[in-house]
This record gives structure tokens, sequence and C-alpha cells, in this order.
């Protein structure tokens, strides 16, 4: 690169770095602020807190990235504009595109890096954050819950234990389940033990009875049991997939070929249809904005001239075609046709950009190629015409 366009490549850059990492730190303070009762009511310290918030970031920059992108190009053409250096290399010869080429530039960089998100770190973190969550359930059992107290990790669920000994085996347990409105179910018994398998933690109770009530006015049902087991992933929202990785836990090609008898991929195949065709559509955003950018605010314009209104309405299609992108992948799991949507939308703003640059350069330059070339076989015609003089007519005298 040249001399100007590194300069504006380390603007443009800097821009966005620092862009991103604001609205980043804000984002996960948001949510770790919405997690704080991982600390505060299941027993956790803060640095499970950090890592578990930490692990959602990966998640999170799909949407932070493109639009950290936006604002830091427009940033850095309206302030060379402001600065006039756009007016001085517009002057000296040079076209749109010396300014364009180090925007575009830092545009891969960032679809690269989206991709490497989407298809690497988002998986990754995802699994992580899964391990965390059934550690957080295993710990509410072996150290949340106290001897002699009542317990309530979430609302409608309640857990209160007579006793602990010395193998971490709970004595005395009762659970209470009030989540579903339509039945509460109670369960008691002599004791009770924590099995992990699979990823998944369970607790396993011995010797006791299932009271459970469908109406309030009826007789209750009473189940005795020996042994039974509780399923602890039944304390989150169930997707129906019986412990399966999610979409988003997946990689490239555990998506596009899941394992045989998935019942999660039988049930809801739309789910991996719209992950998989996101990861390929979020990074083609950051280049459709770069050509949206470059169409209409990267021409240089006078500094009396206001550039505020192009630089708005140049927010409000980028941002209106992101948000509309979200909504369509949403769509996608419902209706397949809404794929071919999905890449027309950054594909039609770049393809219309290139429009908008092709007419900004004919009213720069004048006239198309066909008229100038039309008017100078006139001209030409004209001179030949001059120069073989006026036509004599036939009889007159020589």
């Amino acid at each position: 690169m040249r001399i100007f366009s590194k300069y504006v490549f380390r603007q443009a850059a800097g821009s966005f770095a620092l862009i991103m990492v604001s609205l980043t730190g804000i984002v996960w303070i948001a949510l770790a602020l919405r997690q704080f009762n991982v600390v505060t009511s299941q027993g956790q310290d803060t640095w499970m807190l950090i890592k578990m918030t930490s692990l959602a970031v990966p998640n999170l920059m799909a949407v932070i990235a493109p639009f950290s992108y936006l604002i830091a190009a427009l940033h850095t053409l309206n302030r060379l504009n402001t600065d006039s250096e756009l007016i001085v290399i517009s002057a000296s010869g040079a076209k749109v595109w010396t300014a364009a080429r180090p925007l575009l530039l830092l545009a891969f960089l960032v679809s690269i890096f989206l991709a490497f998100v989407g298809h690497f770190a988002q998986p990754w973190s995802m699994r992580q954050l899964r391990e965390y969550m059934v550690q957080v359930r295993s710990d509410l059992l072996t150290q949340v819950i106290q001897p002699g107290r009542f317990t309530s990790p979430e609302s409608g669920l309640m857990f209160h234990i007579r006793d602990r000994d010395a193998d971490g085996e709970l004595l005395g347990l009762v659970m209470h389940d009030t989540r579903d409105k339509t039945q509460s179910q109670s369960y008691l018994a002599e004791h009770g033990t924590l099995v992990k398998q699979d990823g998944t933690a369970y607790l396993v109770m011995s010797n006791g009875h299932i009271i459970r009530r469908t109406d309030a006015n009826g007789a209750p049902q009473i189940v005795a049991f020996d042994k039974y087991v509780v399923d602890l992933d039944r304390f989150e929202p169930q997707d129906g997939g019986g412990g399966e990785l999610k979409p988003r836990e997946r990689y490239f090609s555990e998506l596009i070929n899941p394992e045989p008898g998935s019942k999660l991929y039988q049930t809801q195949p739309g789910q991996f249809r719209s992950e998989l065709h996101e990861r390929f559509v979020t990074p083609l955003y950051p280049i459709a904005f770069a050509f949206l950018i470059i169409a209409f605010v990267g021409q240089a314009q006078s500094t009396r001239t206001s550039r505020m209104q192009s630089l708005v309405l140049t927010f409000v299609i980028a941002a209106t075609c992101r948000l509309a992108g979200l909504a369509i992948t949403n769509a996608m799991v419902r209706n397949p046709g809404m794929v071919a949507v999905a890449y027309s939308l950054p594909i039609g703003m770049i393809l219309y950009s290139l429009i908008v640059l092709k007419r900004a350069e004919k009213q720069r330059t004048g006239r198309s190629l066909v008229a100038k070339l039309r008017d100078g076989g006139a001209a030409i015609f004209e001179a030949l015409r001059s120069w073989l003089g006026p036509a004599r007519p036939k009889g007159a005298a020589s």
C-alpha cells in the first residue's frame, strides 16, 4: 500500500479496534449483571462468573463486529473530508478507490475474523459454557444446599436436606417442584447422591416417595420407589434434544452431517439450516457495508457542505439491512426459501453500491463514451464536407 492508503488503514483499524472493545465491554458488563445470580444464589465464586460471561463474548461478536466496522469506516471518511484530505487527494486526480482500498482491505479482514468466530471460536466457547453449566448445577446440590435450610435456586423449585455425610451424600432430601402450572410434585428420599455422566449431572434418590397433585381439590398420587433418578438438565429450558449438542455448539462438519438418529435434528432441522447459513452470510456484511459507505460517503465534498445527511442515511440503511438479516436468519428456521433472501441482502447491497458509484463516475466525466464518439464522428463529417467544398450543379460552365 502507498503512504496514503497505509494512513487510512491505520486510522480505520484503530477506530474499529477501539469501538469493538468498547461495545464488547459494555455488552459483557450488561451480561455479567444479568448473570450475577450465579454468584449470589448458586454459590459460585466471581471467577466462575467471569469465565461463564466471557465465553458468551464470541457469540456476541457476530453482531458487534459489523456495526463496529460500520461506525469506524464512517468516522474515518468523515474525518478525512473534514480535514480536507479527501479534497486534496481528489484534486490531484485520484479516484474514489484510492481511499476505498484500505477500507475494503479492513472489511475483508473483519470478514475473515467473523468466519473464524462462527466456525471455530463460537462452537468451542459454547461447549465450554455447557460444561460450566453442568458444574454449576452439580455444585447447586453439593455446595449451595445447606442442611436444615430451604433453598430455592429458581422460581417454583425448592430443596431441603436434613444433613450431609462426609462422602457428600444427601440425607433426608426433599425437593418440591411447582414450575409446571398444571401439577405439583414433591420428592422425599432418605438418601441422595450426585452422579455425573456424559456431560450431564443426575440426582439419584433412594428409598422415597413421589407425591404428585394435578388437582388442588383432588387426592394426590403417591408413588413409592427404591431408586429414582432426576436429570438436573430439567432445571434448564429444554430443546427436545435429550442432552445433544445444540446447533450453535457444533462445528461445520457436525452441522452438515449430524449423527444418525439425532432427535434434535429430526425435530428441529430448521435450527441446523439457519445456523449453517448464518455462519456464511454474516462475513458478507462488512464487505457490503464497505461498498455502501464508499458509494454514499466516499466522495470528496466541500467543507462548507454538511455531510450529516449522507452519514445518517448510510448508517440507517446499513443497520436496517443487518437487522433484517438477523430477522431472516430466524425465518430460515421455518421457511427454507428464506435462505436465498439471506444471501441476496448483502449481495444486493454490494450491487446497488456499484451502480451508484458507476453513475457518480459518469456525472464526473460528463457524457458517456457513446455520446462522445457520436459527436466526434459528426465533427469529422462536417470537416470533410467543408474541405471538399459545395457540390456543383450539372451543366454549369467550367
